[in-house]
């Protein structure tokens, strides 16, 4: 390995940090100890600032880098964000409708008690089915009871993460002091 900077952070597939490197998982170092290091990440990543200071964390996370994109908002070093699992909310959801299709027989059926629409009704006479093939009448424009269409779903939260594989970052706790341009 070419002789890294201090602060750099690498990909590596063992699963410790080499000599000179600590893994990025989040730990605290004391500043008496890694002074050069402190100067270049401060308490970014956590610590007191008098004592102690942190590594970034992670473990679990995708780096990002800093900065603004185009239609982008704006990241800071040390900023930490985004979930694993999402659940949605009715404004995340694409702006849509539920047609009712319907068509007008005459038939002598008493209504259902619930706030539900029987498949098969009981208790009079009607024609073969109380439904129409889709395509072969018209909406008609109407004011639903507002139990008739009900919300669907399990409000459950689903994964939000993309294919990932599990390596570690370590950062450079030695090394040449990078010099600013």
């Amino acid at each position: 390995m070419s002789d890294p900077f201090v602060g750099e952070i690498r990909l590596f597939g063992g699963n410790y940090a080499p000599a000179g490197w600590a893994l990025c998982n989040g730990s605290l170092l004391a500043i008496s100890d890694f002074e050069t290091l402190y100067t270049l990440i401060g308490t970014t990543y956590g610590g007191d600032g008098v004592n102690t200071f942190g590594l970034p964390s992670l473990a679990g996370r995708v780096p990002l880098g800093q900065g603004t994109g185009p239609g982008l908002t704006a990241r800071s070093m040390g900023e930490m964000g985004g979930e694993e699992q999402h659940s949605l909310n009715s404004a995340e959801l694409a702006s849509h409708t539920h047609g009712v299709v319907a068509a007008t027989v005459a038939g002598s059926l008493t209504g259902p008690t619930s706030d539900a629409i029987t498949a098969t009704p009981t208790g009079g006479t009607a024609k073969t089915s109380m439904y129409v093939t889709q395509g072969t009448s018209a909406m008609v424009p109407a004011a639903m009871s507002t139990g008739a269409v009900r919300p669907f779903g399990g409000s459950q939260p689903h994964e939000n993460m993309m294919p990932t594989l599990c390596v570690n970052y370590i950062i450079s706790l030695y090394g040449i002091y990078p010099t600013q341009n």
